[in-house]
C-alpha cells in the first residue's frame, strides 16, 4: 500500500500530492459557501471581507505549508521550490524598477472603470475612516495577495515547470486564477488573463512569487485607494 502511495504521488511526492488535494477543496470552499459574496449574505461586507480574507489565509497558505512541514523530509527545501525564497538576480529582478510603476498605472486605470467602481473595494465601509482603511488594506495584503500568490505563481507553477514544460505551467496557473474571477468585472479578468503570464515569467527568472506579489498587490491598493478617496468625494 505504501508503495502504491507513493508511486501514485509522481515525481512531486506525496507532500506535493496532498498540497494540491487540499487546493482542491480550497478552490471549492472559496467559490461556495466561503466565497465573498456568500458571506455578505448574513454579515456586514467589513466583517464578510475579514472573514474572507482569513479563509483564503488559512486554506491557501497556513494548510498547505503544514501539510509541507508535517510531510516533507526537507520542509524548507520543498518551501523553495515552492517559491518559497528570496528573489535571485536577473532580469525579473532589473525589470521590478519599471514595473512597479506600472502596476500603479494600471491600479488607477482600473478605479476608472464604472464596474470596478461597483465591486470594490470589497468592504466599502473601510473607506468610512483612514485608520479604518490603512488597517484593511494590510490585512488584504497579509491575508489575501500574498496566499494568492503563494498558491499561483507559487504552489501551482514551480512543481509543474519541470513536470510538464514552462509554457503548459504558465497556462495551468494563468487558467485557474482567472477562472476564479468569474462574475467579477470584466476588465479584471482580461487584467487576470494577461497578467497570469507575465507574473509566472517573473516568478521563474526569480526564483520566487514575491515579485509578482509585490505587483500584484500594488496595483490593488492603489485601486482600493483611489476608489475610497472618489468614495469620500461623492455627496452622502
Amino acid at each position: 500500500m505504501a508503495e502504491w502511495i507513493v508511486s501514485a504521488a509522481g515525481p512531486g511526492g506525496v507532500p506535493l500530492s496532498l498540497v494540491y488535494l487540499e487546493l482542491v477543496l480550497a478552490l471549492t470552499l472559496l467559490s461556495t459557501g466561503l466565497g465573498f459574496r456568500r458571506l455578505t449574505e448574513t454579515r456586514d461586507d467589513l466583517r464578510a471581507a475579514r472573514l474572507y480574507f482569513a479563509a483564503v489565509f488559512v486554506l491557501f497558505l497556513a494548510l498547505p505549508i503544514g501539510l509541507v512541514l508535517a510531510t516533507a523530509a526537507d520542509p524548507g527545501a520543498t518551501l523553495a521550490g515552492f517559491g518559497w525564497a528570496a528573489p535571485k538576480p536577473g532580469w525579473g529582478l532589473s525589470f521590478m524598477p519599471l514595473l512597479v510603476p506600472v502596476a500603479v498605472l494600471s491600479g488607477l486605470s482600473g478605479a476608472r472603470d464604472p464596474a470596478m467602481r461597483r465591486v470594490y473595494p470589497l468592504a466599502a465601509s473601510a473607506c468610512d475612516r483612514r485608520g479604518r482603511f490603512a488597517g484593511y488594506e494590510l490585512s488584504y495584503v497579509l491575508l489575501y495577495y500574498l496566499p494568492w500568490e503563494s498558491v499561483f505563481r507559487g504552489a501551482l507553477f514551480f512543481p509543474l515547470v519541470p513536470a510538464v514544460g514552462l509554457v503548459p505551467a504558465l497556462a495551468v496557473q494563468t487558467a485557474v486564477a482567472t477562472l476564479l474571477h468569474i462574475g467579477h468585472p470584466d476588465k479584471e479578468i482580461v487584467a487576470a488573463a494577461l497578467s497570469g503570464p507575465l507574473f509566472g515569467l517573473l516568478a521563474y527568472s526569480t526564483g520566487s512569487f514575491l515579485c509578482p506579489l509585490v505587483l500584484h498587490a500594488t496595483a490593488g491598493v492603489v485601486a482600493d485607494t483611489a476608489l475610497c478617496r472618489r468614495r469620500r468625494r461623492e455627496p452622502r
